[in-house]
């Protein structure tokens, strides 16, 4: 079980199971990222393939985050995957996007600490990172 994967099962747990916690959304996004061929890093590769690397860069980075917006999101993940979180979430395409373009900044600024993708983070650091993130 890769770090993600143990993330999004801690999370689920920490949330409740899902749908019943504070937050369930935010197991959703740590289960993409997980999925996401190549991880956080292969996250940050979409956006820079869909011309969106500076706003990527800025969650990786130690500075300010840029926002994004809802259309940016459906840009960079796609139908496919923001009906799949809408679907398991009882909830809109249009929400998740717009959920997603408040969270999946600090979720990605929280799991790079050290201002990089690359590099290992460990499951303590990773979950002590995003405990603030549950209770929103």
């Amino acid at each position: 079980m890769g770090l993600l994967d143990s993330i999004t099962q801690i999370a689920g747990q920490a949330l409740g199971g899902g749908a019943g916690g504070q937050n369930p959304l935010l197991e959703g996004i740590l289960g993409m990222i997980a999925q996401q061929e190549g991880g956080l890093a292969g996250l940050v590769q979409n956006f820079r393939d869909k011309g969106l690397g500076e706003i990527a860069a800025s969650w990786v980075g130690t500075g300010a985050n840029l926002p994004i917006s809802p259309e940016q999101i459906q840009n960079v993940l796609g139908s496919g995957a923001l009906t799949d979180l809408a679907a398991k979430f009882g909830m809109s395409s249009e929400d998740v996007s717009g959920r997603l373009s408040q969270m999946l900044p600090e979720v990605v600024d929280k799991l790079t600490p050290g201002g990089q993708v690359e590099g290992s983070l460990d499951l303590g650091s990773a979950l002590g990172a995003l405990s603030g993130l549950f209770n929103k």
